[in-house]
């Protein structure tokens, strides 16, 4: 064998080395972020989750806005990635505790009822305006001493929350996409689709609570929305209850 097939050989041999490991390194990488994504959401390989659909607040119970439905393809492709598998559900149907599968609860408490038992038993310092009549308060979030009201089609609120109950390692978590209209239920779906590893290398596999506004809705639909702030710690604190309140203001004029 003379010095020029030598050579040739050496190439090839080399590259072929250069390329086996670069696929074992991909490979690798791959597979770390896999799991990470995995242990974000709770959904390891072949693991069963729940999506519950609420109805349309104005229309019969089984009836989803389109904007919903979006929502619910956005979360139907993040668990594929993961490689686990999901079941629908309608929110009044969901009949079970949490922690034993990954739920995503989507809509605000006016038409999900196990979005209204989420946000009393996980996060009871959220208060969100169900009255149906028009006014300025309708459909305004209260969280801690804080009060943020809609704006139609221009700016408008939505709490995107990750919760798990207990201190058990292998507690599923529930994530909640509660807005104030649908469109801001789609728009807090896409921005977890879109920022879920920064969220999990800043908050890990703990709770968070996070407020966003969705900025002209009407001309950008569900694509520009703000962090607003941080609400863990004021969401998951209870609001001092209406009713004592009154009482004592009662008791203190008189």
């Amino acid at each position: 064998m003379n010095d020029d097939v030598r050579n040739i050989v050496l190439g090839v041999v080399a590259a072929g080395i250069s390329a086996a490991l670069g696929w074992v390194a991909r490979t690798y990488l791959w597979k770390r972020r896999l799991r990470r994504k995995q242990a974000f959401f709770g959904l390891p390989d072949n693991a069963e989750s729940l999506l519950v659909v609420n109805r349309d607040a104005g229309g019969p119970d089984l009836t989803v806005t389109r904007f919903d439905v979006f929502a619910l393809l956005e979360l139907a492709a993040l668990i594929k990635d993961c490689r686990a598998h999901a079941q629908v559900v309608a929110h009044d149907a969901a009949q079970q505790g949490f922690g034993e599968r990954t739920e995503f609860c989507v809509g605000g408490p006016a038409s999900n009822r196990r979005m209204l038992a989420h946000l009393a038993s996980l996060l009871p310092g959220v208060r969100v305006n169900v009255d149906p009549e028009p006014g300025p308060d309708r459909g305004a979030f209260q969280i801690g001493g804080e009060r943020y009201r809609m704006e139609p089609g221009v700016s408008e609120y939505v709490l995107l929350a990750r919760l798990t109950a207990g201190e058990r390692r292998e507690a599923r978590p529930v994530f909640l996409f509660c807005g104030q209209r649908a469109i801001t239920n789609q728009a807090a779906t896409r921005y977890l689709a879109r920022h879920h590893e920064r969220l999990a290398r800043k908050y890990g596999n703990s709770s968070f609570a996070l407020l966003l506004r969705v900025v002209n809705s009407q001309a950008y639909g569900p694509d520009v929305v703000e962090l607003v702030a941080d609400v863990t710690q004021a969401a998951r604190t209870a609001l001092p209850d209406r009713t004592a309140a009154t009482t004592r203001a009662s008791h203190r004029a008189s």
